[in-house]
C-alpha cells in the first residue's frame, strides 16, 4: 500500500514510518515537504503524491501554546486537517487522524468510550474536535484515533521532567485531580499499524490500559527508577497555573479496537518498558 505519513519527523510519525516501511511504500512528509498551516499547498502536495492512505500525525500539539494562539491552532489542526481530508476525498484514499482525549470536557468520572458525546473545553481540544468533524463530514473511509498523555523516546516529556527534578533534589509538586491514561508512543504506533491492517474504519481509543492521576503517574516513574524515597507534594489542578485548562477526568476506554483484538498493555508495564529501554529502570 502507498502510505503518506504527515509529521514524519515527530515521535509518533517517525515510529510509524519505521514500522510500516518494510511492508509498504511509505512517503514520510515532514514540515519541509508539507506545511499543514498552508491550506492550498497541503492539498497540492497530497494530490501530487497520490497515496492510498494518509496517516495524519502532524499537528500543533503544545496545549498551552494553542491556548495562547487559538487562531493558529484552528488553522493548523482544523483547517489543515480539512485540506488533507478533501484531497483524500478526490483520491478516494483512506485517512487516519490522530486526535486527543481533550475533545472531552472531563466531567465523566468513569471510562470514556468512543461514541460518548464530545465537548472540548480549551482551544487545543476544540481544534482537534474540528479536525474530527471535517473528516466525518467529507470521508467515509477514515479512522479517528484518540489517545492521551503520550510519553516517547527522544526529546523532553513528563517522564524526563519528573526524573530530572528528582536527580537535582528539586521539590516536586504534581496535580492529583487530573486523571487520564498514560500511553507509550511505541505501543500506540504498533496499535495504529495493526488497526490499518483491519480496514475496519471508525472511531477508536488507543491508550494503554488503566487510569492514573498525574501524581500517580509521577509516583510510578520515581519508584521504578529508584527514587522511591523522593516525596511528591499533591496539589490541585487549580493550584497549577498554566494558559490552558485540561479536562479534569478523561480516562479513555479502548472498546472498539479491543473488539478487533487490538489491546495495549497496562500503563504501569508500559512505563517500565520505556524506562528499561532508556536505561533508567532501577
Amino acid at each position: 500500500m502507498r502510505i503518506l505519513v504527515t509529521g514524519a519527523s515527530g515521535r509518533l510519525g517517525s515510529q510509524l514510518v519505521n514500522l510500516l516501511s518494510p511492508h509498504h511504500e511509505v512517503i514520510p512528509a515532514t514540515r519541509r515537504e508539507m506545511d499543514i498551516g498552508d491550506y492550498a499547498a497541503t492539498q497540492r502536495y497530497i494530490l501530487a503524491q497520490a497515496p492510498e492512505l494518509v496517516l495524519h500525525c502532524a499537528a500543533m500539539t503544545t496545549v498551552d501554546e494553542c491556548a495562547l494562539r487559538p487562531d493558529d491552532a484552528l488553522r493548523i489542526n482544523g483547517l489543515g486537517t480539512k485540506a488533507i481530508a478533501l484531497a483524500c476525498q478526490q483520491l478516494d484514499a483512506a485517512m487516519l487522524y490522530i486526535s486527543s482525549n481533550e475533545v472531552f470536557d472531563g466531567r465523566n468520572t468513569g471510562f470514556v468510550q468512543e461514541y460518548d458525546p464530545t465537548c472540548p473545553v480549551n482551544p487545543y481540544g476544540y481544534s482537534k474536535w474540528v479536525g474530527e468533524q471535517v473528516i466525518r463530514d467529507h470521508l467515509t473511509k477514515f479512522y479517528i484515533v484518540r489517545t492521551s498523555w503520550i510519553f516517547a523516546h527522544g526529546g523532553r516529556n513528563f517522564v524526563h521532567v519528573v526524573l530530572s527534578r528528582a536527580k537535582e533534589n528539586q521539590p516536586l509538586r504534581v496535580v492529583i485531580n487530573e486523571v487520564g491514561v498514560p500511553t507509550y508512543n511505541n505501543d500506540l504506533a504498533e496499535a495504529v499499524t495493526a488497526l490499518i491492517g483491519t480496514q475496519q474504519y471508525g472511531i477508536y481509543h488507543l491508550v494503554n490500559e488503566g487510569r492514573a492521576s498525574r501524581w500517580t503517574f509521577a509516583r510510578q516513574i520515581l519508584d521504578l527508577a529508584g527514587y522511591s524515597d523522593t516525596p511528591i507534594e499533591k496539589i490541585a489542578l487549580a493550584e497549577f497555573s498554566r494558559p490552558s485548562t485540561p479536562p479534569e477526568y478523561s480516562v479513555l476506554k479502548n472498546t472498539m479496537a479491543a473488539a478487533l483484538g487490538i489491546k495495549l498493555r497496562p500503563w504501569e508495564d508500559a512505563v517500565a518498558a520505556y524506562l528499561q529501554q532508556e536505561g533508567l529502570l532501577a
